[in-house]
C-alpha cells in the first residue's frame, strides 16, 4: 500500500494557465483588431481554457466565425486581419486557401495568420504553398494538448486518434502525447517510475526521452509531485471499452454524450425550452458523490438528498430573525437553489436511463456479454448474435458483441464468421464490408485461424481453444469468483456489475505492486506489443529484493495515460483502487469516449 493516502492532487489548473498564456501571445503578436475563424473541433476546447468569448475580446478579437467545412466559398466579411485557429489537417488548409484565394481575386487585402493546433506540420505548409496562398499568411502554433476537465480528468480532446492511430498508421499525434508528459513533468518534476504497455506506450516513452535530452544534473525525484506514470496503448485492452458501462457517469456518457466534462440536458429533463448545459466535475459535491457508484445505487441517494434539501428549505420558516433570513439569502440560498436544480436534472436522468433500459432485450443482451466475458457458452451467444442481427438491432450493439466475441476468443470460429458477416451485411447494408475491413485492421474483429491439423475438427477446436484473452483473465482473475455488493464493493469489477473487472486497471494494480514486470511474463506474454519499465525510484521494502535506487520514496499520485481513448468505467475503477490502495490516480487520455463512439470512428457510415 502507498504511503500517503491523503497525498494532494497535483494543481492541473496549471496546465490551462500556460494554455491561455500562449493563446493571449499568438493573438497579441498579430497586432491591431482582428476576427477569429474557428475549427469546429476547437470550439468546446477553448471554452473551457479561456472561459468564454470576453477574454478573446480582451485580446483584440472583433468577430468571432465558425469554420465551415461543408462551404469552402463562404464569404466572411470583417476587419482586415484574420486569424484562423484550427487543427492541421489537409482538407482545413485547402479551406482556408480557398478564402485567401477567393478574397484576394475580389482585392480584398487582409494579413492572415494560420494558428495550428496542438503544433505545426510541415505537411500542412506544402498544401498552403501548392494553393498558392503560403505567402500571404503567417503560420504559429499553439501548444494545446492536455485539457483539464477535473482535478483528475485530463483530456486532449482528439476523439480522430483512434483512426489515425490505428486504422491509417498515421504515428503524427505520438508527438503530441508526448509533449503532452513533458508539459506536464515540467510542471510536476520528473516521474521517477515510468511503464509502457503496448506499442504506442513504448514509442511515446521513446519520444519523451529525446525531448528531455541528457542532464548534466540528476532531477530531484524524490521531489516529483507524480510518482508513477503508465503509458497504455488502448490496443492492450480492446474488451473493456466494449462493455456496456453501468456507472452513472458512463451511463450518463452513453446515453447523452459527454463533451468537454459537460453533458447537454433536453426539454424532457429541464423543463425549459432551451437546451440546459451542465459541467460534470468534482465541484459539484452531488455529482461527485454519485458520478462512480453503479447505477442502482443512485437513485436512493438522489432521494435521501432530496429529503435533505427539503429540510434545508423549510429551515427559511423557522427563522424570527431578520438577521437569520439576510445571512441565509446572502450565504445559502443561491447554493440551495443550484443543488435543487441539479438534482432535478439527475433525476430526470436516471428516469431516461431507466426508459431506455427497459425497451428491447437490454437484460438477454447483458447476459451474453458477460457470458462472453467468462467464456462460456460460445454457441448459445452466437446464435443470440445471429438473431439479434436478423431482427435488425442496433447496428452498433451487433458490433459490439461481433468484437467481444472475436476479442475474447481469438477470432470467431471460420463458418461462424463468414455467416455472421453475410447476414450483417444484408441487414444494414453492403457498405459494410468495409466496416469488416476496417475492424479487421485495427484488431478488433477477425476471422480464427486454424491450424491445418486441426482443421477436420475446426468447430470443435474453435469452441475449446484457448485463447489469450481467457489466459489473461484466469491470472489476474478479471471474472470474480464472489458475488460483489453493487452497494458496498469491495472489488473493482463493481464498475460492470461484478462481472468484469477492467484489465488496463488490473494490470496497473499488478504493475504497481510489483513496481515493475518481475513475475507477470505468464501475463505479458500475451499482450500485444511490448512492455517496458524504467524504475528510478522504488519504495522500501517493493520490488527487486526491496532495494531502492535512490533514498526516499515516490510520491503515491500515479498518472495513467491511455493512448488511444479512455472509458468513465476505467476511470471509476482506479478511483476505486486509489482508495483501496492509498494512490491517487490522475487519468490523461487523447479522448474520454464509449464503446459506440470508438466504433463510430472506424465503422463506414450509410450513403445518405
Amino acid at each position: 500500500m502507498a504511503a500517503a493516502g491523503n497525498e494532494k492532487f497535483p494543481d492541473m489548473t496549471r496546465l490551462n494557465k500556460k494554455s491561455r498564456q500562449d493563446i493571449e501571445r499568438c493573438l497579441n503578436e498579430f497586432q491591431g483588431r482582428k476576427d477569429l475563424v474557428l475549427d469546429p473541433d476547437l470550439m468546446k476546447p477553448l471554452d473551457r481554457i479561456t472561459g468564454g468569448a470576453a477574454f478573446l475580446k480582451d485580446n483584440g478579437v472583433d468577430k468571432i466565425f465558425k469554420l465551415d467545412r461543408a462551404d469552402k466559398q463562404i464569404k466572411l466579411v470583417g476587419c482586415d486581419r484574420r486569424v484562423y485557429l484550427v487543427r492541421p489537417k489537409i482538407n482545413i488548409m485547402k479551406i482556408i486557401a480557398d478564402h485567401i484565394s477567393s478574397e484576394q481575386s475580389r482585392g480584398e487585402n487582409r494579413k492572415y495568420r494560420i494558428v495550428m493546433v496542438p503544433r505545426r506540420l510541415f505537411l500542412c505548409e506544402m498544401i498552403l504553398e501548392q494553393e498558392g496562398v503560403l505567402g500571404h499568411c503567417d503560420l504559429d502554433e499553439v501548444d494545446l494538448n492536455l485539457l483539464p476537465l477535473d482535478t483528475d480528468i485530463l483530456s486532449m480532446e482528439t476523439p480522430e486518434f483512434f483512426k489515425s492511430f490505428y486504422l491509417d498508421s498515421d504515428l503524427t499525434l505520438l508527438q503530441t502525447v508526448s509533449k503532452s508528459v513533458h508539459t506536464i513533468q515540467g510542471i510536476t518534476g520528473e516521474i521517477p517510475n515510468v511503464y509502457c504497455l503496448g506499442r504506442a506506450g513504448k514509442m511515446c516513452y521513446e519520444l519523451l526521452k529525446q525531448m528531455t535530452g541528457e542532464r548534466l544534473i540528476q532531477p530531484d525525484y524524490p521531489r516529483s509531485e507524480i510518482g508513477h506514470l503508465f503509458l497504455i496503448d488502448r490496443g492492450v485492452d480492446f474488451v473493456t471499452p466494449l462493455c456496456s458501462q453501468v456507472t452513472y457517469e458512463g451511463l450518463l456518457d452513453d446515453m447523452f454524450g459527454i463533451q468537454c466534462g459537460c453533458v447537454e440536458f433536453g426539454k424532457d429533463i429541464t423543463q425549459k425550452d432551451q437546451p440546459v448545459k451542465v459541467r460534470l466535475n468534482s465541484e459539484d459535491e452531488m455529482y461527485e458523490a454519485i458520478r462512480c457508484r453503479h447505477f442502482t445505487n443512485v437513485f436512493d441517494f438522489l432521494k435521501s438528498k432530496a429529503q435533505d434539501l427539503q429540510s434545508l428549505s423549510d429551515k427559511r420558516k423557522e427563522f424570527t430573525k431578520v438577521k437569520d433570513m439576510k445571512d441565509f439569502v446572502a450565504n445559502d440560498l443561491r447554493k440551495l437553489n443550484q443543488s435543487k436544480a441539479n438534482l432535478t436534472y439527475h433525476i430526470g436522468a436516471c428516469e431516461q436511463i431507466i426508459q431506455k433500459k427497459n425497451k428491447g432485450d437490454f437484460v438477454e443482451y447483458m447476459q451474453t456479454e458477460h457470458s462472453l466475458l467468462e467464456g462460456t457458452a460460445l454457441r448459445e451467444n452466437l446464435n443470440y448474435i445471429e438473431e439479434s442481427i436478423n431482427k435488425q438491432n442496433s447496428l452498433m450493439s451487433n458490433l459490439k458483441l461481433m468484437c467481444l466475441t472475436s476479442l475474447t476468443n481469438d477470432g470467431i470460429p471460420a463458418r461462424d464468421y463468414k455467416s455472421l458477416k453475410t447476414q450483417f451485411v444484408q441487414s444494414h447494408g453492403f457498405e459494410q464490408l468495409i466496416t469488416f475491413h476496417n475492424l479487421k485492421k485495427v484488431g478488433l474483429l477477425r476471422e480464427q485461424e486454424v491450424s491445418s491439423q486441426s482443421r477436420v475438427s475446426a468447430g470443435v477446436a474453435a469452441l475449446t481453444r484457448n485463447s489469450s484473452f481467457k489466459n489473461i483473465r484466469k491470472r489476474l482473475n478479471l471474472i470474480p469468483s464472489v458475488d460483489v455488493d453493487l452497494r458496498s464493493p469491495c472489488d473493482m469489477s463493481y464498475v460492470f456489475s461484478g462481472a468484469y473487472a477492467p484489465l488496463s486497471c488490473k494490470l496497473v494494480e499488478q504493475v504497481l505492486q510489483r513496481e515493475g514486470f518481475s513475475g507477470m511474463e505468464e501475463i505479458t506474454k500475451h499482450i500485444p506489443g511490448s512492455v517496458h519499465a524504467d524504475v528510478k525510484l522504488r519504495t522500501p521494502g517493493k520490488g527487486i529484493k526491496g532495494m531502492t535506487n535512490q533514498p526516499g520514496r515516490p510520491a503515491p499520485v500515479v498518472l495513467v495515460y491511455f493512448i488511444g481513448g479512455c472509458t468513465y468505467s476505467e476511470i471509476a475503477a482506479l478511483r476505486f483502487l486509489g482508495k483501496q490502495q492509498g494512490y491517487k490516480f490522475i487519468v490523461a487520455t487523447t479522448s474520454l469516449f464509449n464503446g459506440n463512439s470508438m466504433l463510430n470512428t472506424v465503422i463506414e457510415k450509410s450513403p445518405l
